[in-house]
This record gives C-alpha cells, structure tokens and sequence, in this order.
C-alpha cells in the first residue's frame, strides 16, 4: 500500500481534482481487476479506450482514476489525476508502487527485429553459470532467479514489468536482461526503468502492420538509445545499416560490435557444424554449441555486454563455450536414419534468409532440404511475398502451410506467400493449410541424410485459430513423424 501523492511523484500531471493523501492498495489499467481503493489507469489502446470503463472501474472499487479526456460525471470522494500522457503515467506510478526496482540492479534491454530471445536468454545463462542470481523478461518465459513465470508478451505492461523486477530484487538477483519490443517502447512500457545497458541487434522488415512505415519502426527503436542515461552503455551491431544511426545523440557509452567491420568486439567464423562453432573473438579462439552467421553476431553481443557488466574476457569466453541454444532458435534434432530437423522461430524474411543461409554452409548439398513454413495472421502482409521468394530461392523442396492465421483466412494468406515465388521456382513448392500435415508430409519425403527446416512458430506451443491457441508444438510433431516414418 502506497501514498497515492508519493506514487505520482515525477508524473506529468495537468490537473487535480480530489485529494492525493489517499492510501493505493494497487495499480491497475484493467476495469475487471479493480480492487477495493485502488489507482485506475484509463488508457487509449488501439483496440479499446480505457476511459469508457472509468465508471466501471468507481463501481468496482477505484477510489483514484489517472485520464488524459475528461469524464462527463465526475464522483464524490474520488481523486481525479488529468494527464497528457496516460501510458507515460502508468509507467511513471508502476516504477513508484513497487519501489522503483530497476534501480536496485542492472537492468539490460535488448531490442531489434531479430536475435533479442537469444541474447537476453544466453545472457541470463551466462551470468547464472558465473554464481550470480539473474532475471529474464522474454518472448519465451520470465525467470526469477530459476523460478520461471509463463509470458504472455515480448515486453509486458508496466505494471507487470516492475511487479517482476520486484521479485526479482526481493530474490536477490543482480542483474534482470529483458526483450524491449518496437511496441513496448512505443507505447511507453519501459518508460521510468532505470537501464544499465541497451542493446541493438538488426533491423528488418517486420511490425508494419503497427508502425507503418519502416522510419517509424527504426525511429521506435532509435529512441530506446536516446533514452539511455551518460551512466549506461549502448551496444550496437556494426554490421546493420541502422548500427550507427541508433548510436547518433546518444548519450551512453557507445560499444560496436561486428563480423564483416571494424569494431571493438569483432569475431570471425573459422568452423562451423550443425552441433557448434568455432569462433574468433579480439584474437581469442573459443568453441561454441551454436551455429550461424547471426548467432555468431549474438555472441559477440553477449561478450561485449557481459565484459562491459563487469565479467573478465577469460570468464566469459569460458561460460560462452558452455551456452546452450534457446528453444525454437535453431533447435535441431537427427533421426535414427539420419534426417536432421531443425526448428526455427524464423518468421521475418531476413531471419528466414539468415537461418537458410546457415544451412546452405554448412550441407553438402547431396541432401535436399525441405522447408516447411507459414505466415501468421493479424500482422504485417508485406512481408509475406518475400517469405515466399526467400524460402524457395534458398530450398530443394518447400510446402506453405498456415502459422497462426488468427482471424484471418489461412488460404488468403497462403495466397500472399505464393506470390512471391519467382516463375522459375514455380516448380519448388506445394502448399498444405493443415500445419501438422505439412509437417508429417515433409517427413515422409525426407530420404536419409535429408535436411528439413519447420519455420515460423520456434518455441510457441499453440496454434492461434479465429481466437483460439490449440495446443501445436513444431518439435514434438517433427519428433514423432520421424519415429513412425524412420523406424
């Protein structure tokens, strides 16, 4: 229970009606979890605006509401707290509720369109191994030291954010290393964090649907950086074209990192195998149980953030070499009869490229490789041509079948991905709605040796289905056609 006058300090506030010397018994933006004496947030989401539920939210219990429009009645006995910036506020009180916890540890956000899973996922590993107590915020779960917590976002709501970060400082963990997504900044869900560090992967065709435009989407991202106060450091990729520009005005300690460029942490690939890699990193030779182009980037994220957070170069060269790779990013398995299956959360052209590209490097190409992928409905279409072109460019033999089509007609979609075949790879691809029997029929086509890539879904566990998840797991369909078909 806090202050309702202590909670609002550093907001914005353009007017006040009620008294803030009230107790908060909890912060909410949800009408339905209203509790008695609680602060109420009336947001305006994309799908619904909070202040038709400011009533509801009174007759539930709410004895403070924090709005942006004013309400046609205002209550007797309930504080009223008008701002220009309802997002900002919640974000601003949250932090406030829960003792601003971020600035009790060293909080490092990884943002881009691809790799933020894996880095922050391998450096929650990686400073676990070295004897610390660590949090994640991820696409995947939320660990609270080893206690692990279902996500149902990227990054979640303020709210939720702090409440973790709570925990995790009650648990006495040190570090927390959390996903920062183009919506989660926009909306101002990390807002009023304290970050020790931020990290730049890529940036690639993704999240239209929401931005519109990709100077919008880089711009989102752009202002993570400039966010970031003179006491933190910025890590940035080198080797994409928008490394730099995120660097520009930013006022954090400026880190590149880069395979292709000059950079302070550069790395080559010297040997690459389905189970690992050999990796130079500033003149140090280390083996690694990953592989690929991009993750080779990742690591060479994680070394530079890991030794900027305190960590000596033998030690985390040492603990590099122990990572193992996070589920549904390149999650590999082989047959008894020798076919390897890979699964792969790849839902963006540039990942699909990368995780192809990674293949083509390591086959022999006396194999063929099936790949079997999909688009999910409900988010940007224009990256669904390319995904077409993509797939049967760099593939012996691909089938288009449904990701999660959401609300939307999965043919209507495998249309938009048909599309972008080019004429001469016409030839190359089948398409098959139901997702479990594309995959069942690219284990039937493959022969020994045969190499099949199940893009898109990685480590999701459902299927999303005109409002529904059923449960669908890419891995575990994979794993028992083999075993039927390969005995």
């Amino acid at each position: 229970m806090k202050q309702l006058k202590d909670i609002l300090y550093k907001v914005s506030i353009d007017a006040v009606r009620g008294s803030t010397n009230v107790a908060i018994t909890a912060i909410v933006f949800d009408s339905r979890k209203v509790v008695p004496n609680c602060l109420f947030i009336a947001q305006k989401g994309t799908l619904v605006n909070g202040h038709d539920y400011i009533e509801k939210a009174i007759e539930n219990g709410a004895s403070a509401v924090i709005y942006e429009d004013d309400p046609k009645v205002f209550a007797e006995n309930i504080t009223y707290i008008k701002v220009s910036d309802a997002n900002k506020a919640l974000a601003q009180v949250a932090a406030h509720f829960y003792d601003n916890p971020s600035e009790k540890m060293s909080l490092v956000g990884v943002t881009g369109t691809n790799g933020k899973t894996t880095i922050a996922t391998l450096l929650h590993q990686l400073f676990t191994k070295a004897g610390y107590k660590v949090g994640l915020l991820s696409t995947v779960k939320i660990l609270v030291g080893n206690e692990e917590f279902p996500a149902t976002h990227t990054t979640p709501d303020s709210i939720t954010i702090n409440r973790y970060l709570n925990q995790m400082v009650q648990a006495g963990c040190s570090y927390c290393f959390m996903e920062v997504s183009s919506h989660g900044i926009a909306q101002e869900r990390t807002h009023a964090l304290a970050f020790k560090g931020g990290i730049f992967t890529n940036l690639s065709h993704d999240h239209l649907d929401y931005h519109k435009t990709f100077a919008e989407y880089r711009n989102v991202k752009k202002s993570f950086f400039d966010s970031l106060a003179n006491t933190s450091f910025a890590i940035s990729n080198a080797d994409d074209k928008n490394g730099a520009y995120m660097l520009q005005n930013c006022s954090a300690k400026k880190i590149t990192y880069s395979i292709q460029n000059v950079a302070d942490v550069h790395g080559k690939i010297i040997e690459s195998q389905f189970n690992g890699m050999l990796l130079n990193i500033n003149q140090q030779e280390v083996w690694v149980q990953l592989i690929g182009k991009f993750n080779a980037s990742n690591l060479l994220a994680i070394f530079a953030a890991a030794t900027e957070l305190g960590l000596t170069k033998e030690e985390v060269l040492l603990h590099l070499s122990t990572l193992k790779s996070v589920s549904g990013r390149f999650q590999f398995i082989v047959s008894k009869t020798k076919i390897t299956a890979i699964v792969d959360y790849a839902h963006t052209p540039d990942a699909l490229e990368n995780v192809l590209k990674t293949i083509a490097e390591i086959r022999t190409f006396n194999e063929q490789l099936i790949t079997v992928v999909g688009c999910g409905g409900n988010r940007d279409s224009a990256k669904r041509p390319e995904m077409g072109r993509i797939a049967t460019e760099n593939s012996d033999t691909v089938i288009f079948t449904s990701d999660n089509p959401r609300n939307e007609d999965p043919f209507e979609i495998l249309k938009q991905i048909e599309a972008g075949v080019e004429p001469q790879n016409s030839n190359r691809f089948l398409t098959i709605e139901d997702r479990q029997q594309a995959i069942k029929t690219a284990c039937k086509m493959a022969k020994e040796g045969d190499i099949i890539l199940i893009a898109g879904k990685g480590h999701e566990d459902y299927q999303e289905i005109k409002g529904v998840k059923h449960h669908f797991n890419d891995l575990e369909e994979v794993i028992n056609f083999l075993n039927e078909f390969n005995k």
